[in-house]
């Protein structure tokens, strides 16, 4: 199993809307990847890790897929809709990485 996380830096300036991410851009997302997304999770950063620490990062977005080709061929034909929707919650450039699940 691999897990793809689109991660959104904190940074200056950088907006972020997760209330639209959750109840419009992810299960736009879920509709459009099919059965070939077998399940995915949303997280807010709420802190660092110091006491008063700003999150390093503002949101992510986990998506769980059997391989790094599945997801690519879900992704590949849908890739226009989702990533034009990123300006309508966020200004910030998210960084994808793809991990293999181990536990």
């Amino acid at each position: 199993m691999i897990k793809v996380s689109v991660m959104y830096p904190n940074g200056k300036d950088g907006k972020f809307d997760i209330a639209y991410y959750c109840d419009k851009h992810m299960p736009m997302v879920k509709q459009k990847m099919g059965a070939a997304l077998k399940s995915m999770a949303v997280e807010q950063g709420i802190a660092g890790g110091t006491p008063g620490a700003p999150p390093t990062y503002l949101a992510f977005g986990h998506m769980y897929f059997d391989t790094v080709e599945a997801f690519q061929a879900a992704f590949a034909p849908n890739a226009a809709a989702i990533l034009g929707d990123i300006p309508n919650y966020t200004n910030i450039e998210p960084v994808l990485q793809i991990s293999e699940v181990k536990l």
